[in-house]
């Protein structure tokens, strides 16, 4: 009986160690290793922000690519000499490569002081906390102890990241694979209160819709106009615009506000309150910025326990670009 029970708690053990996931990640990781490590970060992403405001969405962006595709790994920064890493994906050639800077420059200030103790996976999900803070966002704490993946292939991009054009069930397909519930969706989607995207990701609303209404109805037909204006036809498909036409560079519900009125820049976005399954969280977190920020940080903490490497799973990478 005694040697049964022994092998069920050994069992146990192999289980946990192979399991991957929540679990392994803690708060305070590196209070002995490296006790700064989280204000040398922000340093650093503070002085790059003082520089160029997309750091902040590039940063919180490059998160979420990252964290999709193979785990929150920083498999998302490798850089390839033959254009087949995570990065040179086509999903993912919109980028934008100062929230690349930000965590390369991030790694090196903290080799300087802990060399060899950091990954860049927690480096990255520190910054990405740091500017929704900067942008005028809620604090929250970040689970750390990821190591870096050891693997990053563009073939592993394709059908794993969110579409503009999908419907509700297809949002919550995907992130469901994540262990994201239909809240954390949402709660994510309000990241789009920030920064900007492009016209080739929008011209089907305004232009190609359907055969019976060539602008989509479910737009505020004023925002309509205004699309049109910035995203007119035959225009350079990489003409940039504001995912949140109203507060662009604050970090704030008004996505959802925007949603109401029918200013939801994509598909996607505009669905969560013309879905009625959906609708009731967008009026909430429209109404309540203080239940948008808890369930947005509830979301991030659980978006950053995606898929998470520990032990011999990864590695400390010395260069965030480049594996050992």
């Amino acid at each position: 009986m005694g040697v049964m029970r022994e092998m069920m708690v050994f069992l146990f053990t192999i289980l946990l160690i192979m399991q991957r996931g929540d679990g392994q990640l803690v708060e305070n990781f590196y209070s002995s290793t490296c006790p700064n490590v989280e204000s040398i970060v922000n340093r650093v992403v503070s002085t790059k922000f003082s520089q160029t405001f997309v750091t902040i969405p590039a940063t919180l962006r490059l998160f979420f690519h990252d964290c999709f595709i193979e785990g929150c790994d920083a498999s998302v920064l490798i850089q390839s000499p033959n254009g087949d890493a995570e990065k040179d994906a086509p999903d993912n050639l919109s980028l934008a490569g100062d929230g690349f800077d930000t965590v390369v420059q991030a790694k090196q200030a903290v080799e300087a002081q802990c060399p060899g103790v950091v990954s860049c996976a927690d480096i990255l999900a520190i910054a990405a906390r740091d500017v929704v803070v900067l942008a005028g966002g809620a604090p929250f704490s970040v689970e750390l102890g990821r190591r870096d993946g050891l693997v990053s292939r563009a073939s592993s991009v394709k059908g794993n990241l969110p579409e503009p054009t999908f419907n509700l069930d297809e949002l919550n397909q995907m992130f469901a694979k994540h262990g994201l519930s239909q809240i954390d969706m949402i709660a994510l989607s309000g990241a789009h209160t920030l920064g900007f995207s492009h016209c080739d990701r929008l011209a089907n609303r305004i232009y190609s819709f359907s055969s019976s209404s060539p602008v989509d109805p479910s737009l505020d037909p004023a925002y309509a106009q205004q699309l049109m204006q910035s995203c007119p036809r035959n225009v350079d498909p990489q003409i940039a615009i504001n995912m949140d036409p109203v507060t662009p560079r604050t970090f704030d519900n008004m996505y959802y506000q925007n949603l109401v009125a029918g200013k939801g820049l994509f598909t996607s976005d505009q669905v969560l309150f013309t879905d009625a399954s959906s609708q009731p969280t967008v009026n909430d977190f429209a109404r309540n910025p203080l239940d948008f920020n808890a369930a947005f940080a509830t979301a991030m903490r659980k978006l950053g326990r995606v898929g998470v490497k520990t032990g011999n799973q990864g590695e400390i990478r010395r260069d965030c670009t480049a594996f050992n």
